[in-house]
């Protein structure tokens, strides 16, 4: 297991979440229950309810945690609880007029984009001078920076998720529905490791072509080609890869062709992942490979997304995305060439980048898989 993390961790987060808010022109940040909460102070409350939960952190005023008087105890566990100051209210009592004197009535503020509208609105009502915009919009970058305790996790959740890939090569597909699959893949994260299974796609035959394809009733058969992506959380942090395999010896050609179409997009766009690429530039690569092959039509998704303490978050491998990678950085390359009502191929490894390069946290064979 990795370092729990301590409070003075999560105090120099607090600090630089609050810098790069002033250095964006915010008057601060409102943090609700989610990923941006555990990410700042640890805390995750049992059950995200109507009542008012909410972090603000102003640069130079002590970080503030507002919470039910009810939820106090819990909150007073979390490991970055003595680097905030609590205030909670009872019910029966406004919770916005506990929470508005620590927010500048004239300021701009960035509010987490899970926050419940009921809250905002209540925030607007009591502070109608101030102003709110989303916190991805204006710092999508601020959990996309790992320091080493988080590559260590990330890199612990990869080696984790091949360990259950190698795993299902082991197990019979034909015969069996998507959904004895996918329940054998989660267990087998489970048995490596992950408290918590977020996603268990197998696509087999036609169903491949589908990249979020839910694993449903249909039987696998002996000559399907079937997708794998599967990951969740070990430690807090997440994994998340893809390969493809073909259920007995007698691959198709053009099974064949397709999958190493894939595989040269997804190795030519790890090699170019170093700091100061744009993240679209990734994007493209892969998907240059795909159309040359004359593939492009069938590569219907980004190329690739961030991970950490949730499994899709900033950056994004997208045309558009224009800002340089940066090492620390955490995100999947995942290309795919998806053909309607046939197959589909997807290849996904978690890579970081490094002072001159890229690492893979996923280091299961590339090949095209074969099962039984």
């Amino acid at each position: 297991m990795s370092r729990p993390f301590t409070t003075e961790d999560y105090r120099t987060r607090l600090d630089r979440a609050a810098s790069a808010a002033a250095d964006a022109g915010l008057a601060g940040l409102v943090v609700a229950p989610g990923p941006d909460l555990v990410y700042l102070t640890g805390y995750q409350p049992t059950a995200v309810t109507e009542r008012l939960t909410a972090l603000v952190l102003t640069a130079g005023r002590e970080p503030a945690l507002v919470v039910p008087a009810l939820e106090r105890p819990d909150a007073e566990r979390a490991p970055g609880a003595p680097a905030v100051r609590l205030l909670d209210w009872t019910d029966g009592r406004d919770p916005y007029a506990t929470a508005a004197p620590l927010i500048d009535p004239a300021g701009r503020y960035g509010i987490s984009d899970n926050a419940w509208a009921m809250h905002l609105l209540g925030l607007q009502a009591a502070l109608p001078g101030t102003g709110w915009t989303s916190l991805t919009e204006t710092l999508p970058m601020l959990r996309a920076v790992k320091d080493p305790d988080e590559l260590d996790r990330l890199a612990g959740a990869g080696g984790a998720a091949d360990a259950a890939y190698r795993g299902i090569l082991e197990v019979t597909f034909a015969g069996r529905r998507e959904t004895d699959v996918a329940a054998d893949l989660a267990a087998l994260l489970i048995q490596y490791g992950h408290s918590q299974v977020d996603f268990t796609v197998v696509g087999s035959g036609p169903n491949g072509a589908n990249p979020h394809h839910e694993a449903g009733d249909r039987v696998i058969a002996t000559g399907d080609t079937v997708v794998l992506d599967f990951g969740g959380l070990r430690d807090g942090y997440g994994s998340d890869t893809t390969r493809t395999v073909h259920v007995g010896p007698d691959v198709p050609d053009e099974v064949r062709k397709v999958h190493e179409v894939v595989r040269q997009a997804q190795q030519t766009a790890f090699e170019a992942v170093r700091p100061g690429v744009a993240c679209q530039e990734i994007d493209r690569i892969a998907r240059r490979v795909i159309t040359g092959a004359g593939y492009g039509e069938y590569f219907i998704h980004r190329t690739g997304h961030g991970i950490g303490i949730t499994t899709h978050e900033p950056p994004y491998l997208v045309e558009g995305e224009e800002r340089p990678l940066v090492p620390g950085m955490c995100f999947s390359i995942e290309p795919g060439v998806y053909l309607p009502g046939r197959f589909g191929v997807r290849i996904e490894d978690i890579v970081t980048v490094t002072e001159n390069g890229g690492r893979r946290f996923n280091n299961t064979p590339h090949e095209l898989g074969t099962v039984s």
